[in-house]
């Protein structure tokens, strides 16, 4: 039998056997808990600058719908003045009635949108809309002869294309 005895080691020196606390795991999680921190307040003000953004952006569709509804009231007020002249002289009442709709042109022209009603140029689907075609001798093939409804705005601000008859090709 052999008597093995386990090792003992006085109480100072297990303390000294474990690994002492290691400090740095300490600065580890300090720093791990400020970058939480940091993080966590991030986020809240990502937060908070996306709801002023949608508070901004909404008062700024109203003021926009604003001044555009301002810039048709005179339009209107010519409509009312041409309605309450309609039992008077009819011709004034045309006259006054394209007066208005020039009014209206100017009004779409001031926010961008500008009317065209061109014959004679080449057909581009990009600004026009086929709505029939015509055998015109006196015109080249795929011209507009005639618009049918003007198109307003121009490039990629178009509110629509104009309806136009385009020649055919003469065979």
């Amino acid at each position: 039998m052999s008597t093995e005895q386990e090792p003992t080691t006085p109480q100072g020196e297990l303390s000294q056997a474990l690994p002492p606390e290691q400090p740095e795991v300490d600065d580890h999680a300090a720093a791990l808990d400020e970058l939480q921190d940091r993080w966590r307040r991030a986020l809240a003000d990502l937060d908070n600058l996306r709801k002023r953004h949608a508070k901004e952006l909404a008062a700024v569709r109203n003021e926009e719908r604003a001044r555009t509804a301002a810039a048709w009231l005179p339009v209107v007020d010519n409509l009312d003045l041409a309605l309450t002249h309609a039992g008077s002289d009819p011709s004034a009442v045309v006259e006054g009635v394209k007066a208005v709709r020039d009014q209206a042109v100017d009004v779409l022209r001031r926010l961008g949108y500008p009317r065209y009603e061109e014959t004679g140029v080449p057909f581009d689907p990009a600004v026009h809309e086929v709505v029939g075609t015509v055998d015109d001798p006196d015109a080249e093939p795929n011209t507009v002869v005639q618009v049918m409804r003007p198109g307003y705005g121009e490039g990629s601000r178009q509110l629509r294309p104009a309806a136009v008859m385009v020649s055919k090709r003469q065979e």
